[in-house]
């Protein structure tokens, strides 16, 4: 394709091919590539992959241990090779996550080599963020030109929830990682049919698996269907590689598997997640089907069922969820445009394959058209999934989108610069960044107190670049660029700005958003969320202040000052603190004064911060016992034992609902002496999300009758080595 430096500007002779376009008849770097670029194309790649870097890379420990849970998962598989190879929540292995352990693996190696620290656990994550720009450029750049590369990379790093979770210790930024790998294999296989490229597509979506689990199959469908129409060899031979890509998936995602079912489940942790210590179990329930129904057993409830509607914790459901007030500010700038521009691209591949005189027609076939068709496809499955289903459901899902979109736009708005000595081409361009321009100044308007001023220039400067773009055709070089320029400036303003928000901002807790503050479940920008727990942000600036809201979720490592002291707390019960009113936080007395709560339903989303006194108190001869601790919940059996370095028990597992452990084995391990305090939740009884007739419920009430209470500020432990005097 041609790049920008070299773009037609008179209309081509009537019958002449479209540039680009064409199959055969053009020379074959059209669909590989120049063998020579021009110089500044590797310069530029590689300056935009650095910056990228740098600017995901700043201000990186302001999120602190970011998500607790996932965090105390990588600790414990840096002190334990067991630990890490089953994604154990303490090094002891009581319970696993409730993901596969494939994410915890960067982040555990780095811990290993560096030490526990921020930078440790989060700079994998950012370096996964910077690959898949990467990667997208690769296969965007072998059938279009380097600037739509180039622009890919861009958007794709713009887009707000891309660098939330490429900078947090999310599953989701090696999710989005395998999955754009996934996209360009097969889009590789496709251009010869060679079974190598769909065999590594297939070992992806394996290693995918492993760290989302189901999630990882949502765009195998349309990649399937197209790659058994479109690939240039014949029937038998494109459903025989489809069957070899699909054993190399369930090799590469299977045998960790068939290690954890078959292991016996007496000397391995628990899984968490699962009602019945099974993976499978897990896998189809909990993370799979009860995500699509909303049926979690052990879950919190789901969403507005799969109908569509309202009233579930996790916002409506229906085709318009991907630009809600929940939503729409963290994946939406781009997502209208990107659909025009696939209608675009698959309608102008279509035509460039027609009987066009000295055309040769690719048919079925035609690479240009597959690349739409795969990241179009891609991008549609994986937003319909999302907008309909009524289990669990959080915003920073979304970043799954970012690839797909990203690539949309890159392909598809440098093919009508290229056509765009046609009417058609200028009208369609001009369509599409005045429809991109009125939808950021839609989002703008609901964080109106943010950069007021951007909402109404973004508006201005968009009408006036889609009227440039109208009559492109008729203006000189100098005038187009200049247009398109101010196309480009208005789409990509209010994205780049909350990004920019998301970069200054720290953030923690299981529920995050990226950009300023809204209303919107809980708002972008930081951990609230609807649910329990969830609640308002912070504004934008307030550093790692913005997990704390959260209800005192880990904050920072320790540097010198514990965890939890000199931190602004915000009311209980206020949106400020992230809990809707009549949850049950420990205070901000509480947590500065030793230990607490924490966060909503009792520290189960979002932990506790740690004071000394309670640190100390844990760590006082923790090595004579198995677990320092054990704590209902694993946010705030995660909070303990990152500020300890001690295994703490995470009862019940991330809800405190998981059948693990049983009263008798919890009665065991204390008679037993391998547990040394038990942490009180101050949700009276154990309840939270656990229930009150719950495993967990039961072991607090027959802690609280059987052992010493002890009292620290206002955290309350009992000593599991000393029994009540009564």
């Amino acid at each position: 394709m041609t790049t920008l430096d070299h773009l037609p500007a008179q209309p081509r002779t009537a019958g002449s091919p479209p540039h680009g376009l064409t199959g055969g008849s053009l020379p074959h770097r059209v669909w590989r590539g120049r063998p020579e670029d021009p110089r500044w194309v590797r310069p530029a790649f590689l300056s935009l992959v650095l910056v990228i870097t740098l600017a995901y890379l700043w201000n990186l420990s302001a999120s602190g241990y970011a998500n607790s849970f996932y965090s105390a998962a990588v600790q414990a598989g840096s002190r334990s090779w067991k630990a890490f190879f089953f994604g154990s929540l303490d090094s002891a292995n009581a319970i696993t996550v409730d993901k596969p352990s494939a994410t915890l693996w960067p982040m555990a190696l780095s811990v290993r080599i560096f030490g526990l620290s921020s930078w440790a656990i989060l700079a994998p994550q950012v370096l996964m963020g910077a690959a898949t720009a990467g990667v997208l450029y690769a296969s965007v750049r072998r059938r279009f030109s380097a600037a739509a590369g180039l622009i890919t990379m861009a958007v794709f790093a713009l887009t707000p929830v891309a660098a939330l979770m490429f900078r947090f210790n999310n599953p989701d930024a090696l999710l989005a990682l395998l999955m754009t790998v996934t996209v360009y294999c097969v889009l590789r296989a496709m251009e010869n049919g060679r079974t190598k490229w769909l065999v590594w597509a297939g070992v992806a979506v394996g290693l995918a698996f492993l760290s989302k689990t189901l999630q990882a199959f949502l765009i195998l469908p349309p990649l399937a269907v197209l790659y058994a129409v479109g690939a240039p060899v014949s029937v038998r031979r494109r459903f025989g590689q489809l069957g070899l890509s699909a054993l190399a998936m369930a090799a590469a995602g299977g045998w960790w598997v068939a290690v954890v079912e078959l292991w016996p489940a007496s000397s391995r942790p628990y899984i968490g997640g699962s009602q019945n210590n099974s993976f499978l179990e897990l896998t189809f329930g909990y993370n799979g089907l009860g995500r699509i129904n909303g049926e979690e057993t052990g879950s919190v409830g789901g969403g507005g069922g799969p109908g569509g509607g309202s009233g579930g914790q996790w916002g409506e459901t229906g085709i318009g969820r991907m630009f809600n007030s929940e939503i729409g500010s963290q994946i939406s700038w781009l997502l209208p445009a990107a659909l025009i521009l696939l209608v675009a691209g698959v309608w102008l591949t279509w035509r460039a394959g027609g009987d066009l005189p000295g055309v040769k027609r690719r048919g079925r076939t035609d690479p240009a058209r597959a690349a739409f068709l795969a990241w179009g496809s891609s991008l549609l499955m994986t937003a319909a999934v999302f907008s309909f289903m009524a289990g669990i459901f959080h915003q920073y899902y979304t970043v799954a989108l970012a690839p797909y979109l990203a690539a949309l736009i890159g392909m598809g708005t440098t093919v009508l610069w290229e056509e765009r000595s046609r009417w058609w081409a200028g009208a369609t361009l001009a369509v599409t960044v005045g429809v991109t321009a009125y939808w950021s100044y839609v989002l703008l308007g609901r964080t109106p107190d943010y950069q007021p001023w951007l909402r109404p220039t973004v508006l201005a400067v968009g009408t006036v670049g889609a009227l440039g773009l109208l009559f492109v055709a008729r203006l000189g070089r100098q005038l187009a660029l200049t247009a398109v320029g101010l196309g480009f400036a208005a789409s990509l303003a209010g994205p780049t700005a909350y990004t920019v928000s998301t970069l200054n901002t720290g953030h923690q807790g299981s529920i995050v958003t990226a950009g300023p503050s809204s209303g919107g479940m809980g708002g972008p920008g930081g951990g609230g969320g609807r649910g329990p727990g969830g609640g308002g942000m912070q504004p934008p600036g307030q550093g790692a202040q913005r997990g704390n809201q959260q209800g005192g979720g880990m904050g920072q490592p320790p540097t010198g000052t514990p965890p939890g002291q000199g931190q602004n707390q915000g009311v209980p019960g206020t949106a400020r603190n992230g809990q809707q009113p009549g949850a049950v936080p420990g205070t901000g007395e509480g947590i500065r004064g030793g230990g607490g709560g924490g966060g909503g339903m009792g520290g189960l989303l979002n932990g506790a911060s740690v004071g000394a006194e309670a640190k100390k108190l844990l760590e006082t001869d923790a090595d004579d016992y198995t677990w320092a601790a054990a704590a209902i919940g694993s946010q705030n059996a995660a909070s303990y034992q990152l500020a300890t370095g001690d295994p703490v028990m995470a009862i019940g597992g991330f809800n405190g609902s998981d059948p693990s452990p049983t009263l008798s084995q919890f009665k065991k391990y204390a008679e037993e002496g391998r547990i040394h305090y038990f942490i009180s939740s101050g949700t009276g009884g154990g309840g939270g999300m656990g229930g009150s007739s719950g495993t967990s419920s039961q072991i607090s009430t027959w802690v609280e009758k059987t052992y010493e209470e002890v009292t620290v500020g206002s955290a309350t432990f009992y000593d599991l080595t000393r029994p009540a005097s009564s």
